[in-house]
């Protein structure tokens, strides 16, 4: 199995307000020290845009650059949104990275709301995706589209159609699908010939069934604990990996928490979360390797 972190698991979004931002040294540094060897980008900003300075901070840890998430609005058509996404993919390719992660922004700030889209914005966001891979293809990466909550595809019927309309693998963010009302288990079942890259994340159902409702939105959720360690949380992690790893996934998989920190967040909870995921991963795959044998 490769594994891999991201800064979101240290509280690092790129939502205005979303919480307390931790500094790269501290997230990267803690990343190495779990024994973590390579990250995605995380926000944009966040970490360096130069490609020789962002080779070196990450390289003083050790680490690794798999690829970076983009939540850009893709129904527009905007050459803008275009142009954002190869600066993104030439950065992410010049720093060793191999695959752009790609969601349907709204365009709005954060991910609470959700305009619907007319068939005619569905196009669009299926050609600008279109362009946006081809693109980054020409720098070298792979493109695949995130299921997210607050974006345009969200749900397990979007999911469908996306996958239905479009030639881009899916990124399986196994948080964000129960989220938003897919089973991440049956999407793994279905459709794992296209995935291509993967977001490990555990949920709690109840909290999760209550963005669906439009009790909670998914900020106010973030903050209350719907993202759990892997083993914490109502998501079949050991059938989503067993079944990626009988059509033979090679990918990465990403170890990702959407975290908020308050002021007051006890600071060692990062660190002490993604530990629990990572130790609750290798005891999986252990028992999968196994019941293989």
């Amino acid at each position: 199995m490769r594994v891999a972190a991201a800064p979101i698991s240290w509280g690092v979004c790129e939502v205005p307000g979303w919480g307390r931002v931790l500094d790269p040294g501290t997230v990267l540094g803690e990343m190495a020290e779990l024994g973590i060897t390579a990250t995605e980008l995380g926000p944009p900003g966040y970490l360096p845009s130069a490609p020789d300075e962002l080779i070196e901070l990450l390289g003083s840890y050790g680490l690794g650059l798999v690829g970076g998430f983009l939540a850009v609005p893709l129904h527009t058509g905007a050459d803008e949104t275009i142009e954002e996404a190869d600066r993104v993919a030439a950065l992410l390719k010049a720093g060793g990275g191999d695959v752009l992660v790609l969601a349907a922004a709204t365009g709005l700030d954060g991910y609470d709301e959700r305009p619907e889209l007319t068939d005619g914005q569905w196009r669009t966001l299926i050609d600008t995706a279109e362009r946006i891979a081809e693109g980054a293809r020409a720098h070298g990466l792979r493109t695949v589209l995130h299921p997210h909550v607050g974006t345009h595809v969200e749900r397990a019927a979007e999911i469908e159609r996306f996958l239905a309309d479009s030639s881009l693998p899916l990124c399986l963010d196994t948080g964000h699908m129960m989220i938003g009302g897919a089973d991440p288990v049956a999407i793994t079942a279905e459709w794992a010939s296209r995935i291509g890259h993967v977001h490990l994340k555990d949920v709690r159902q109840d909290l999760a069934a209550r963005v669906q409702s439009g009790e909670l939105g998914y900020t106010e959720a973030v903050h209350k604990g719907v993202y759990v360690p892997l083993g914490d949380g109502d998501v079949d992690i050991a059938t989503i990996v067993g079944a990626l790893t009988a059509v033979g996934y090679d990918g990465w998989y990403v170890l990702e928490q959407d975290t908020a920190l308050a002021d007051d967040s006890p600071s060692d909870k990062p660190r002490t979360d993604v530990a629990r995921s990572i130790t609750h991963l290798v005891d999986t795959a252990a028992k999968i390797e196994t019941s293989a044998r």
